[in-house]
């Protein structure tokens, strides 16, 4: 997940809260938080602990989530979309109207 600061700021806090019971969470969410900063053509360096953790080789995706963003290898995404369409239940989008 990739925060603006403002938002990290939030989510950390929530992070933060958690009972006791939770610690994995926090060491999982607060522990491998990085900073980074973009360049000068608005890219941002992914450190490459973290690339290996979400496993991304080469291609990836971007998906913007409301608050925050979803960086994503490719087919790792890919994968995840497909069981999830298969799975997906319409009668659960039922009172959403377009």
């Amino acid at each position: 997940m990739i925060f603006p600061r403002p938002e990290w700021e939030k989510f950390r806090d929530k992070i933060a809260a958690l009972p006791m019971n939770a610690q994995w969470y926090k060491r999982l969410f607060l522990g491998n938080a990085m900073d980074v900063e973009m360049d000068g053509t608005g890219r941002v360096l992914v450190s490459p602990e973290l690339r290996a953790a979400a496993n991304i080789a080469r291609d990836t995706l971007l998906l913007g989530m409301g608050t925050h963003f979803e960086l994503w290898d490719k087919a790792t995404h890919d994968a995840k979309e497909a069981e999830a369409l298969a799975a997906m239940d319409p009668q659960a989008l039922q009172d959403l109207a377009f």
